[in-house]
This record gives C-alpha cells, structure tokens and sequence, in this order.
C-alpha cells in the first residue's frame, strides 16, 4: 500500500497493492495501522456510506463544521469518478486550492480527505458505485457546502455543464468568499 502525498500535501493518495492471476484480484483496500503511521495521528472512522449514480452526477463540495468536521476516505466500486478535495481552512498557503484525481475500479487508487477540506465528485460512466469511510457521524446542524462551479476554485470537473446533475441543495451553495463558516489553517481538528 502506498501513501503519496498531493500538491496539498494533508491530502493524501492510496495505491493499494493488487494481487492478480487467472482467478481474478485481491487487494487489501484498508489498513488502519498503516494509515496512523503515515499520517502520524489516530482516525476513527464509525460510518460507511455507499452510493450508485449516473454520468454527469455531482455530489459536493460538502464538509461538516467543528466539532463533527469530517475525514471521509474515498474509493470507487464500480465505475469512475473525478474526486475534489478543496482547502477551506483560513491562513492555510493552498486556502481555495483543490486536489483532483480520477478514481476508478479499475486503478483502485483512494483519497484521503482531511478535516478542514471539502470534499465533492463527478461521476463518469453510469452505474458508478462510490464508497467511503468517515471518521465523524453525519449531522445535520453542521452540514456545510460550497458552490461547485465557483470561479474563484478553478476546478475543472471534466464533464459539460449541460450534462451534469446536481441536487437543488448543492446548486444553491454560497462560494468561498460569501462563507464564514470555514476552518482556520493550524488548528488541531482531532482532538477528539
């Protein structure tokens, strides 16, 4: 299993290792004892959650507000999608930068994303199956989101406007610049 740091180092890139012959594969797709000495933390993640969506849905940018912010660790099934994670933690030098990654069941590649980011992705073929893990319990009073389309992100989400399909919450996000209800870079957020 490899961990890669990104271009915003807190986020972080799994390649699992595939074992495959004539019968077909077995990769290992989680080790917490490896990921805690990576990162040089604890996580505990409590919830899966799963998801099956069409070409051109797009789920995000959605996070969860101290004391219930959120790591997600994210991997596709079947299918593939175009994975963000966004910095949204004031003062950070990458604030309103974003990683991007294709994730497919074919590359079996993971991404963690880290308290303090938030977290969105665009399916690419139908019938795509996403899975993730969190390491805080959902909550409704501090579910958060930004503007996918936001100018200032830059993000390029590598499917035509016209073809996405987006729920009418994440189409009314506030951008960046119009919320106050973001991290601060520096701040331990796992003091949990």
């Amino acid at each position: 299993m490899n961990f890669i740091r990104t271009k915003i180092p807190d986020v972080v890139l799994i390649e699992p290792k595939v074992h495959g012959d004539d019968r077909g594969y077995f990769v290992e797709t989680f080790r917490m004892d490896k990921l805690e000495k990576f990162l040089g933390h604890r996580i505990n993640f409590c919830q899966d959650n799963e998801s099956k969506s069409s070409r051109g849905v797009l789920r995000g940018l959605h996070y969860q507000l101290a004391p219930m912010a959120q790591t997600k660790l994210v991997r596709v099934i079947h299918g593939s999608v175009l994975d963000i994670a966004v910095d949204i933690r004031k003062g950070s030098p990458t604030f309103g930068k974003h990683v991007a990654v294709e994730l497919t069941s074919e590359n079996k590649r993971q991404l963690l994303v880290p308290r303090g980011f938030a977290h969105g992705f665009v399916v690419l073929e139908d019938d795509t199956i996403f899975a993730y893990k969190v390491d805080n319990y959902y909550s409704l009073d501090n579910d958060r989101g930004i503007l996918f389309n936001d100018e200032a992100l830059g993000i390029d989400w590598k499917v035509l406007h016209s073809e996405l399909n987006l729920s009418s919450k994440d189409k009314a996000q506030p951008k960046l610049a119009k919320t106050n209800d973001l991290f601060e870079y520096g701040v331990n957020y796992y003091n949990d």
